[in-house]
């Protein structure tokens, strides 16, 4: 019995694989499908969980920054987020109206703005604490799963970030040579 085990492992460790054919122009072969689209289904299941707390999912996100870094400057926390100053001032104008926040110059750099949190903003955070756990189980993964894709995610944002503007000459990795159109 060991020797046939043996004799069908090597056989598969030695026989040569033909590597799968894709159709790269098929939706569920896209990667920024399968990205984009599993986005839509994790925001959709923070907003009851965020509801609550009277936040959207951008602002959370802003307040996570925050909880980790208060009196960090508009620009790092842009930095920190991907998001333009377009888009982050009015979202820090909508939680300083909720009183979460409140911006201010820096003392010694007029020109840099500092958000810092107030003391319901802070408060705020003791309320959030659950959100990560309830979204880790509505996933279905362990806890091991959710770490090893949030860091094959982040490694792949930095490759993206990375790479040149055009990308039309990215070689696709013989591994996955495309299929051809059956069509």
């Amino acid at each position: 019995m060991a020797a046939k085990a043996a004799s069908t492992l090597a056989r598969r460790t030695t026989e040569p694989r033909s590597a799968p054919r894709i159709d790269w122009l098929r939706l569920e072969s896209q990667l920024c499908f399968a990205l984009y689209s599993s986005s839509l289904a994790m925001t959709k299941l923070y907003k009851p969980l965020l509801e609550p707390l009277g936040l959207t999912y951008p602002q959370y996100l802003a307040l996570l920054v925050l909880w980790e870094q208060d009196g960090i400057a508009v620009g790092s926390l842009g930095e920190r987020l991907f998001l333009d100053s377009g888009t982050l001032t009015p979202l820090l104008k909508r939680l300083e109206a909720a009183g979460l926040v409140r911006r201010e110059r820096s003392v010694d750099d007029e020109r840099r703005v500092l958000v810092h949190l107030t003391d319901e903003g802070r408060a705020l955070r003791a309320r959030a604490r659950g959100i990560p756990r309830d979204l880790a189980g509505a996933t279905g993964c362990t806890a091991d799963e959710v770490a090893g894709l949030t860091g094959h995610l982040q490694r792949l944002r930095a490759r993206l970030h990375a790479a040149p503007a055009s990308v039309s000459t990215a070689p696709i990795p013989a591994s996955h040579t495309p299929a051809k159109d059956s069509r």
